[in-house]
Formats: C-alpha cells, structure tokens, sequence
C-alpha cells in the first residue's frame, strides 16, 4: 500500500505497483563475468545481448544455450533464477580475464567495472560505414510513440526504460522489450536478434525511450545497427562514436522534428533529393 498526498486534499491510501529489480550473475561456461542489476524476464536475451555488446560472440551458433543455476547452498542460497550460466558455442573463446566483473553493474549504467577509458570502446564484427539504405523522416518521427505503446509494464508501474528495433525500410517493429536499465532493455533486444539468427541489423533502427549515451551507442555498433533514435539528447562522446562508426545518430525525436547528430544522409524527408544531405553536414555536439 501507499500514500497519495494531493495539495489541497486528504492523503489517501491505494495499492501499487513497481518494477521489478534484482540482481542477475552473468557466468559463461561456469566461470562468473558480471553482475547487473536488471528487470527480471527475457534473462537469455539479456545475457546474449551482453556477450555481443563485449564482443564475446556475434552470431547465433555462437550461443550454445543457457541455463539457471543456484549462487550457492543452504538457508541463504541466492535465488535460482538471479544466476545464469551461458555456454558458448563450439570453438568460441571465453572471455579474457580483462573483461570479467566481480562486482555489479547498476541498472543506470552498462560500463561499469571497466578499468580503464580504454575498456569502453570495443571493436565490432560488422562493418556499418557502407551501409547506404535511408530511412523516412517520418518513419523515424512515428517510432517513439510506437514504442510507447508497446509498453505494457510501463503503463502498470511508470519506471522502465525501454528499446526496440525497426526495420528502417517497412517499419515493423521486430521487437521490443522493458527494464529497470536502459542497457538492459538494449542487451533484450540484441539479444533476441542474435538468438533469432538475425545479426547484423543491417537496414534496421534502434529505438530508445531516453537519451543517446556512449554505451548505448556502443551497443548499436556491435549488432551493426545504421540507424540509432533517442527522444533525448545524446552525449559528446555519443556522437563521437557514432560518427566514428557510420552510425545515424538522431537525438531529441518528438513531435515533428530531430536533430541528426551525424550520418544525416540517410534520412529522407518530403520533397528531398535521396542523398542531398551529406555525411560531413553534422551537428556540434557542445560538452556542458
């Protein structure tokens, strides 16, 4: 139960509901990696999509499977379901030992327990610079509220972030999925494209309910994503990396306009020429 205050009324008091969070072990092939504060659900897309965003594995074969364990023995034992072992596919290299994260990560951030700014940065499989299909403007302007309404746990609660990707050309929404985490919500989705055989994302978007930073960003490149929207703003180092990459970047995408923060030939309005605006055409991000 809870207690409503209203100015100028009597407190009342009502049932509600929260978002989940609880904390998820990562271990691949028994060996613990990380720990990330998450919404609990889609645990395997999850796990999968992390491993792609670290640069672990890229394709679907590489995901061998994965399994539930128990964290330990006894009265105090950790809950089966917050534990979670992958086993990689046949030929598929562990981890380094760099990479592994005895300490969690909050569901506010995807790079924590990096030990240096070196870290941050991983390189990717797939090649996104060459990519030359275009995206409507108003496609992109129509995604946000599209995501919106897939949020059903949202409309309960009020507390999750989400993502979803879009094929860029028809724009059907392929999948989207919620969490605590922003990073999650982008692990879910790449997740489940890795597991459905579908990575590189190659002609879609990635469409997120806050803003653009680094690591999200980050995340986009290693599916091999062209395309990334946020209703928010993007950071410096955002913008950075996606330029870097060949990603569009668009950022603040509400009502009826954007602002592309890099790549901005790939996206196509009213009465334009196809490729009129070119790739060197590009907002300056300013650093608070």
């Amino acid at each position: 139960m809870v207690t409503r205050f209203r100015s100028g009324s009597r407190p009342s008091r009502r049932r509600d509901r929260l978002a989940g969070e609880e904390p998820l072990e990562i271990r691949v092939n028994g060996t613990p990696l990380a720990v990330t504060m998450r919404t609990p659900g889609s645990d395997y897309e999850l796990a999968a999509g992390f491993l792609v965003s670290e640069g672990v594995i890229s394709k679907a074969a590489d995901f061998g499977g994965a399994t539930y364990c128990r964290g330990g023995s006894g009265p105090g034992a950790a809950n089966e379901y917050n534990v979670l072992d992958v086993l990689l596919g046949p030929g598929v290299e562990p981890p380094s030992p760099e990479l592994t994260r005895n300490f969690y990560t909050t569901s506010s951030c995807g790079i924590c327990g990096k030990s240096g700014i070196g870290e941050i940065g991983v390189d990717s499989a797939f090649d996104i610079t060459g990519f030359e299909g275009e995206v409507e403007l108003e496609l992109l302007l129509s995604l946000p509220d599209r995501l919106r309404g897939s949020q059903e746990v949202f409309d309960e609660t009020g507390g999750l972030h989400a993502a979803a990707i879009f094929d860029a050309a028809s724009g059907e929404m392929l999948v989207s999925r919620e969490d605590v985490g922003r990073h999650n919500a982008v692990d879910k989705v790449i997740g489940w494209a890795l597991m459905e055989g579908k990575l590189p994302l190659t002609g879609c978007v990635l469409q997120v309910s806050g803003r653009a930073g680094f690591e999200l960003v980050q995340k986009a490149k290693m599916a091999g994503l062209p395309v990334f929207s946020a209703v928010s703003a993007p950071s410096t180092l955002a913008v950075e990396l996606a330029s870097a990459s060949g990603i569009t970047l668009a950022g603040f995408v509400r009502g009826d306009s954007l602002v592309a923060y890099s790549r901005p030939d790939r996206i196509r309005s009213v009465g334009e020429t196809p490729g009129t605006a070119g790739p060197d055409q590009l907002p300056r991000a300013v650093a608070p």
